[in-house]
């Protein structure tokens, strides 16, 4: 059923996962300053499920008990509504700047259980996770990509065998896998999820690699190891960083046992290959991300509005072509999302699919967009992005003087170094430039998925009306 955000805390602190921060364990990461912002921030998402403000969007009502909107098994395109509905709600309340909201798993995972014929024998295994998911309201992550070790080789052909997760035996309680993935963003969740990557070739010995499984985080013999944080202490002078880094980790496997109960894919290339497209995963992850990166955008439009009038920039013709910018790539994006929903069509297994078109044209723009997103925001804070004094300094000796000196067009001292703050820590802290980062590989590398894209997309119509329209005879035309 639907929790709070207590109830996650609680969680975190009786099955901690097995987080390594600076060579040493962490005991306790809801209150670990590296953490504890982005734990609180994620408890406060689960307590707006509970608010009776926001219960109906956020919840859905089946037998006697809510749960969460993004279990809803989508049967029409007012269930994908609804979806999307309670998909932003949670980004704006993140500012659209947390990817791994559990929302986001939340629609992989139903609509798997929704096609959970795809997975053979293991269908009942798919949904039975499903309800478990569901029941507990679990918060999720997943690695999905192999170490960067030889990108050149086969992942079969690395220096190790076992450099990428595989399966070492099979015992009667399960699989003992070893290994490693990266990247898993958000490691301050109870489940991870391990679900097929890469195009694995059948009949290549990769076998032992096509596998997909979920495992609570505190399993033994299973590592996050965190990469170093960018969280801030005071929410003044990180504003950001302090409320919404997710950190990221690299998960090691040391000959971790998976009951065969949580197993999804064993031994299967092309199941694994094709699970994210035959059975509306891929459709329904891009959903729940075209509606945050429509949150984050809007987020952006009120920041560069803001900077501008804050300092007395709008009245400039370049100023506000850029703003105008922003505002057309935010259309974009909300022309996107509806074009989903209104020609969503269901799958062979009765789960109404986003269209694809849509969200393949929103995942492959979006990643150009947003660098120029960022560099829209650093051209109009400009050298305001470098003069930010702390909040200490406010309260400081010097503070009189800053008074006086930052103060802004329309805003006091305090509030333009405030903005400013927010500014700076979207585009130029260490966490904004994770946030490009992030953005310029979400779905993966940018150049296979253009080939992905031209390799799927139907041509066809358009090609035979330009035939039409020059007067081509079928037969005139060479195959």
């Amino acid at each position: 059923m639907a929790r709070s955000g207590k109830e996650y805390l609680e969680s975190l602190k009786e099955r901690p996962p097995r987080l390594w921060y600076r060579g040493e364990l962490v005991q306790d990461p809801t209150t670990h300053p590296a953490f504890r912002g982005i734990v609180q921030s994620m408890a406060r998402l689960y307590d707006l499920q509970l608010d009776p403000r926001f219960q109906e969007i956020l919840t859905f009502a089946e037998g006697g008990k809510r749960y969460g909107m993004s279990f809803l098994l989508a049967q029409s395109r007012e269930d994908l509504s609804r979806r999307s509905a309670a998909y932003k709600l949670w980004a704006d309340h993140t500012l659209g700047l947390m990817g791994r909201t559990p929302d986001y798993l939340n629609a992989v995972v139903s609509a798997y259980a929704a096609s959970a014929e795809y997975f053979g024998e293991f269908a009942d295994n798919v949904r039975n996770y499903y309800h478990y998911l569901r029941a507990h309201d679990l918060a999720t992550t997943h690695a999905l990509t192999n170490p960067q070790v030889n990108r050149a080789k086969a992942v079969n052909e690395q220096p190790d065998p076992y450099i990428p997760v595989g399966v070492a035996r099979q015992t009667p309680e399960g699989i003992i896998v070893r290994g490693a993935r990266m990247l898993a963003t958000f490691p301050l969740a109870e489940e991870i999820l391990v679900f097929p990557s890469t195009v694995i070739k059948a009949g290549t010995g990769a076998e032992r690699y096509a596998l997909a499984f979920a495992l609570p985080t505190h399993t033994p013999g299973l590592h996050f190891v965190v990469r170093e944080s960018l969280a801030g202490e005071s929410t003044f002078d990180h504003p950001l960083a302090s409320r919404f880094e997710e950190t990221d980790a690299l998960v090691v496997f040391d000959d971790v046992l998976v009951p065969w109960e949580r197993i999804f894919i064993l031994n299967d290339a092309e199941r694994c290959n094709n699970a994210y497209s035959e059975t509306g995963a891929l459709h329904h992850m891009a959903h729940q991300v075209v509606v945050l990166k429509t949150s984050k955008t809007e987020t952006l439009l009120g920041l560069v509005s803001l900077l501008a009038e804050g300092i007395g920039a709008e009245v400039y013709p370049h100023v506000q072509e850029k703003i105008a910018e922003v505002i057309v790539y935010l259309e974009a994006m909300r022309g996107f999302w509806s074009r989903a929903e209104a020609e969503a069509r269901p799958n062979r297994y009765g789960l109404y699919l986003p269209d694809r078109g849509a969200l393949d044209g929103a995942r492959n723009l979006y990643p150009k967009l947003y660098p120029r997103l960022h560099e829209i925001v650093q051209q109009i804070g400009a050298s305001g992005l470098i003069t930010l004094p702390s909040e200490k300094d406010l309260a400081g000796p010097m503070g009189p003087y800053l008074e006086k000196f930052l103060q802004g067009a329309r805003l006091g001292a305090r509030e333009r170094i405030q903005l400013f703050r927010l500014a700076w820590d979207m585009t130029l802290s260490g966490f904004g430039a994770r946030q490009l980062l992030y953005e310029r590989f979400f779905f993966g590398d940018p150049v296979r998925m253009y080939q992905t894209l031209y390799q799927t997309y139907d041509q066809e119509p358009y090609k035979q009306r330009i035939r039409e329209f020059l007067g081509w005879k079928k037969e005139e035309v060479l195959a």
